[in-house]
C-alpha cells in the first residue's frame, strides 16, 4: 500500500484544486512517471504551491549553478536537517544529474567524507554553515568559494538554495510528508 503524501494535514483531491495547481501537478506527473508527494502536500495551500514553485523553478533553471550542484547541496543540507522526503527525492536526482549511484547517500549522512572536488566540498562546508549556524557565515567564507572558481552570483544561489531547501525540509517535518517509493530506486545501477 503507498503511503499518503502527507500525513498531519489533508491531501487534497486533485479534482478540487485549482486549474493552474492540477496543470502544473499533471506535468510533474508526466515527466516522473508518477506525483511527487510534495506536489500533493504542497497544494493543500495553493497560493502557496505557487510560490514555492516558481521559486524552486528558479532556482533550478535560472542559476549559476549546475544541477548536480543544487541537488548536491540539497542532500546535505536536507541530511543535517535529517529531512526524509528531500535527502530521498534529491537523492534520487543527484544520482541522476551527478550520474553518481553511490554519492546521495554519502552526502546526507556526511559531506565532508563524500567523493567530490575541493570546490564542492567547499561549496557543502559553506551550505551546512549557512544552515547549521547563519550567523557565523563572513566575507571569508564567500571569498572562498571565489577562490573555489565560484562567481558572487553562484555564491548568492548555494545561499538561496540552502535557504530554500531549510524551510523546504521544515514544511516536511510539519506535514510529516512521505517519499515515494519510486525515488528509493532511480538512479541506482
Amino acid at each position: 500500500m503507498t503511503e499518503p503524501a502527507m500525513t498531519r494535514f489533508p491531501v487534497p483531491d486533485e479534482t478540487d484544486l485549482p486549474a493552474d495547481v492540477r496543470e502544473r501537478i499533471d506535468r510533474e506527473t508526466e515527466d516522473a512517471g508518477f506525483t511527487p508527494n510534495v506536489f500533493s502536500a504542497m497544494s493543500y495551500r495553493p497560493s502557496q504551491f505557487r510560490a514555492f514553485f516558481a521559486y524552486y523553478d528558479a532556482l533550478v533553471e535560472d542559476g549559476a549553478l549546475e544541477r548536480e550542484e543544487v541537488e548536491m547541496i540539497i542532500v546535505a543540507v536536507s541530511g543535517v536537517n535529517d529531512c526524509l522526503y528531500c535527502v530521498v527525492a534529491h537523492g534520487a536526482l543527484t544520482r541522476i544529474y551527478a550520474d553518481a549511484p553511490l554519492l546521495a547517500e554519502q552526502l546526507a549522512t556526511n559531506h565532508r567524507t563524500a567523493d567530490v572536488s575541493e570546490a564542492h566540498a567547499a561549496m557543502l562546508d559553506f551550505a551546512v554553515e549557512l544552515t547549521e549556524s547563519p550567523e557565523k557565515v563572513t566575507e571569508e567564507d564567500i571569498e572562498t568559494l571565489e577562490s573555489h572558481g565560484f562567481s558572487r552570483e553562484a555564491v548568492w544561489d548555494i545561499g538561496a538554495v540552502t535557504a530554500f531547501f531549510n524551510l523546504s525540509n521544515r514544511m516536511a517535518h510539519l506535514a510529516d510528508m512521505r517519499p515515494n517509493e519510486e525515488f528509493y530506486t532511480l538512479g541506482r545501477e
